[in-house]
């Protein structure tokens, strides 16, 4: 009988432990460097502690308020630029992002895409790639990242 009466103790004593040393995760909606894009219904970045989670970049290059041109491989570098500057604003690189999610307008564009991707992503994050009908203006293709500081 008395087995069992420690063997609860100490897993209370654990489990009380380790709910009593959490601590509340800080979450913080940050505005764009960029104030013209304030006024988009989603945040560019949200950190959570030492996480940011950047929203969807797609290949719309800003300085002319267009898609960039070269098709797929323009949109993807576009796209990759378009991260990098969220980042920089955040003091973070590329070599920060530990997941991406990439959405392609179709799927057979899958090569040319990754020859762009494989240049700018060194250090191989985690990906999850997939096609999807239809991304916002007319785009090929859409990614996301979470990134560490």
């Amino acid at each position: 009988m008395r087995k069992p009466l420690i063997l609860l103790a100490v897993v209370a004593f654990f489990c009380s432990h380790a709910i009593l040393g959490q601590n509340a995760t800080e979450i913080k909606f940050h505005k764009p460097e960029n104030p013209a894009r304030a006024s988009a219904p989603f945040s560019e970045a949200v950190q959570a502690g030492n996480l940011f989670f950047l929203a969807g970049q797609i290949g719309m290059d800003r300085s002319k308020g267009q898609l960039a041109e070269g098709g797929i491989q323009g949109e993807t570098e576009q796209a990759i630029k378009n991260i990098e500057g969220v980042l920089r604003y955040h003091g973070l690189t590329l070599d920060n992002v530990v997941k991406c999610t990439v959405i392609l307008s179709d799927i057979n564009d899958f090569k040319a895409f990754n020859e762009v991707y494989i240049r700018y992503f060194k250090k191989k994050p985690a990906r999850t790639t997939y096609a999807a009908a239809g991304l916002a203006v007319g785009a090929k293709i859409e990614i996301d990242v979470i990134a560490v500081k």
